[in-house]
């Protein structure tokens, strides 16, 4: 149920008016969006730089029809949506936001000492070049995120093979004139099923199975025992979060590199070569263990927002509504 168009449609009934009448009106006359300061360039940036305080985040959120807004919100604002924005920026370009943020007074971009994002190299140059005196600080999950991708990358290439060679035994079987029925495993699913629906109990240990993930993930690492490596990999870079300071972080990191390289999983060595060159900045963490969470529960409320007018058809005016909701 959309609130904000059943409120419109009860005051238009009310005055006897079109629901669009008054929408219209509301825009133009009303809300002051035509007296709006920041309209004449709206639709490149948007910039609040009363709300800049020592600690911010930046992100990218799609704001309408696939189109990328970043958006730098103040860590400071706490649960409170006034004061939260400090720029929103059409684009993600690094040039694009360097270009937007430079043009924020420089003793106040003097004032930032921490900057969490996640692994966007666009981002992280912005950064650096607008904010002289910040630390840039990669968000936890986006890093974890990585190497949980490469744990299931594994698990889908080999599903991938499975299904190639499960298409290969039906087409054999057709071709003789006969039926191809699948192999069952002891808990009843075939391989191809087995890898589909390992996906989730492979995001979490052991001790938070199931019954029956216990028993399809018995199975799933005795018939691939690199899928177990890669299960474990997993497991333990997450335990290097646990760390208390950056050395013990770094060296525990170094540690892991080391189990990479002897497992011999290639989609492993890539997520590696991602992490050294963004080492410093994700364990920048752990100085005062900032998270981006800020910054995406932001974008849930965009998001959301956005939800609940059905769509932007009109992004200045959007924009402008965001203004009076959190800048």
């Amino acid at each position: 149920m959309n609130t904000r168009l059943d409120t419109m449609k009860n005051i238009a009934s009310y005055y006897g008016i079109k629901p669009d009448k008054l929408q219209r009106h509301y825009k133009h006359k009303v809300s002051g969006f035509k007296e709006w300061t920041q309209l004449p360039h709206a639709n490149e940036y948007l910039l609040y730089p009363e709300n800049i305080t020592d600690k911010l985040s930046i992100d990218e959120v799609n704001l309408s029809k696939g189109e990328l807004y970043t958006i730098v919100t103040n860590k400071n604002a706490g649960s409170k949506n006034k004061g939260s924005v400090v720029a929103i920026i059409n684009g993600t370009e690094a040039k694009t936001i360097q270009y937007a943020l430079d043009k924020l007074p420089l003793e106040k971009r003097e004032k930032v000492k921490e900057v969490t994002m996640d692994m966007a190299r666009n981002m992280a140059l912005a950064i650096h070049n607008c904010f002289p005196n910040c630390k840039k600080v990669i968000d936890r999950f986006h890093v974890v995120k990585l190497v949980l991708e490469a744990m299931q990358h594994k698990r889908t290439t080999i599903r991938w093979t499975v299904i190639r060679k499960e298409n290969n035994a039906i087409k054999k079987a057709k071709k003789n004139g006969k039926k191809y029925s699948p192999k069952l495993l002891s808990n009843g699913d075939t391989l191809k099923e087995l890898l589909a629906r390992s996906r989730y109990l492979l995001y979490v240990p052991k001790h938070e199975w199931t019954k029956n993930q216990t028993m399809r993930g018995a199975i799933l690492f005795k018939k691939y025992p690199l899928l177990e490596k890669a299960y474990n990999l997993t497991l333990s870079f997450r335990n290097i979060y646990k760390n208390k300071s950056k050395d013990d972080a770094r060296k525990a990191f170094i540690e892991w590199k080391n189990d990479v390289i002897e497992s011999k999983i290639p989609e492993f060595n890539s997520a590696v070569n991602s992490l050294e060159y963004h080492l410093e900045n994700i364990l920048n963490f752990f100085d005062n263990r900032s998270t981006n969470a800020n910054a995406e529960s932001f974008n849930s409320k965009i998001k959301g927002f956005r939800a609940n007018l059905r769509g932007v058809s009109d992004v200045n005016f959007f924009l402008f509504r965001l203004e009076k909701l959190f800048a």
